[in-house]
This record gives structure tokens, sequence and C-alpha cells, in this order.
């Protein structure tokens, strides 16, 4: 199965769940959620999931849980194919 690594900076308690887009190399996604107890987190994986398609059981936090810079492994989505999952939806 195929599995990468997505490098995301992640902004809790903004208005509305959202992917702005590219950071440099990472991606950009605003939550609702606070940066507490892994709810932001939670919330990424869920933006994640439904963006690359994959079950969130695919996504894995690999880095940074209490940090805005995080990278995730996800299995079942190559590069290429998040890449350009991720314009689309822009």
């Amino acid at each position: 199965m195929t599995r990468m690594q997505l490098q995301v900076k992640v902004v809790p308690g903004a208005s509305r769940d959202e992917v702005t887009g590219w950071l440099g190399e990472a991606l950009k996604i605003r939550v609702q959620a606070p940066p507490e107890k892994g709810e932001a987190n939670k919330s990424v994986i869920r933006i994640l999931a439904k963006l690359l398609e994959v079950p969130r059981q695919q996504i894995e936090l690999v880095r940074g849980a209490g940090s805005p810079n995080k990278v995730f492994a996800v299995s079942g989505c190559s590069k290429q194919e998040a890449q350009r999952l991720i314009e689309e939806a822009s």
C-alpha cells in the first residue's frame, strides 16, 4: 500500500474549517477546534480524510502533536494523487 508523509500547518480556533492552500511545503489548514486535548488534530484528520478520499484510520499524526507544524502519514494515497486532490479542492 502506498504511504506518504504530508506536512501541515494548523491554525486552530478559526471561524470555520478550511484548507487554505500551500504555505511553502506545508498544507495550511484552519480548524474551528481549539488546540486542547487533541481536538484540533482530530479535526485535521477528518478534513484530510475527506480531502484525500481515504478512511480516517489511514491517517496518522507522526510528528508535532502539540505544535502547529505537523507531519501526517497517509496510507493509500500517493504524493501526486494528494497534490491533484488538493489542487482540485482549492
